[in-house]
């Protein structure tokens, strides 16, 4: 089995974000503390920028930031809204997958806007943009890591979602090469284990054509290898361009188990014939979470033990 081909529409690009532009702030998942929501919003304003948020996103159902319902209504709205510049996720947790069916994906195709997330919003975000087309941007929260010191790499936050010019992302130290070689392909992906979830539903990830980034936070290597063996079995691999892993943060059996994870996924992507990265810091990081457009053109570039990222087209609009 191959996996689908990455979705042939066309790619829309939402408008840049400026200084001055209004944050709308939204919680699809699990509940958020109000404190770290104030926060992470103290941080915006910092940076520049005006963050709006409804009261009701301080709602808890079960684990759940409100009900379905509240949570498809703020996200509607803050598409629907003219002075929303860009809609951030407060957190991820768990619970983005039951909105998957509600949101209206007319008032995204209408209303394109820059939308920023990782962990459990991957589900939204690849839905969203296999669907709409609309470049999404997986990055930092607001209660996550906008609520914590040097929880947000700057340059490739404002590269991402303002640069009117194709960049090169500037990766952290511990990025390293597993693999060699160089391949030019869509960048799209998330959090490993929700996109293992996604197969066998409507809302089955498309690799096909991508440099595909996979990262995860505190599961065991061999949970690790049992969802890479998942994907590989499911196609989902057959036709990717070159894979990126993430930090992998926590990602241990125990601290002297006498393996790495590196070894753990190579028995897997190793022999694919694609260049292999690893330890880019986007979604769970330790510290300065580099912000990915998905679904934009990226050149993979490992070489010398080295790995460079290169974007060949905005994200944005200048609009």
């Amino acid at each position: 089995m191959k996996s689908k081909p990455a979705s042939d529409l066309a790619r829309v690009k939402p408008p840049a974000l400026r200084s001055g532009d209004t944050v709308g702030v939204v919680a699809p998942a699990s509940n958020v503390k109000r404190a770290d929501l104030e926060v992470g919003c103290e941080a915006l304003r910092r940076a520049g920028y005006r963050p709006f948020y409804f009261d009701s996103i301080l709602e808890q159902d079960l684990y759940f930031a409100g009900s379905v319902g509240r949570r498809v209504r703020e996200l509607k709205e803050m598409f629907m809204r003219d002075e929303v510049k860009a809609i951030v996720c407060a957190r991820g947790g768990y619970g983005a997958n039951y909105l998957l069916g509600q949101i209206n994906l007319d008032t995204i195709r209408d209303h394109p806007k820059i939308f920023v997330g990782y962990s459990d919003l991957t589900a939204l975000m690849t839905h969203i943009t296999d669907t709409t087309g609309l470049v999404t941007f997986h990055g930092p929260m607001v209660a996550k890591d906008w609520a914590r010191q040097d929880g947000v790499d700057l340059a490739s936050w404002q590269a991402a979602l303002a640069s009117a010019v194709p960049w090169d992302i500037a990766l952290n130290a511990g990025a390293s090469a597993l693999v060699e070689g160089e391949a030019v392909g869509v960048l799209y992906g998330g959090c490993l284990s929700i996109l293992v979830t996604s197969l066998g539903t409507p809302y089955a990830i498309k690799t096909s054509g991508t440099i595909l980034f996979l990262e995860d936070v505190a599961a065991k290597p061999f949970q690790i290898d049992r969802m890479l063996m998942q994907m590989k079995l499911a196609g989902m691999f057959s036709e990717v361009r070159g894979i990126v892993f993430g930090e992998m943060l926590d990602c241990v059996q125990t601290a002297n188990q006498g393996y790495t994870l590196e070894q753990v996924v190579m028995q897997i992507v190793g022999n694919l014939g694609v260049p292999v990265a690893f330890g880019v810091r986007s979604g769970h990081v330790t510290t300065g979470n580099i912000t990915l457009p998905f679904g934009v053109q990226t050149r993979l570039k490992v070489s010398g033990g080295k790995v460079a990222l290169e974007v060949l087209e905005v994200a944005v609009t200048q609009a």
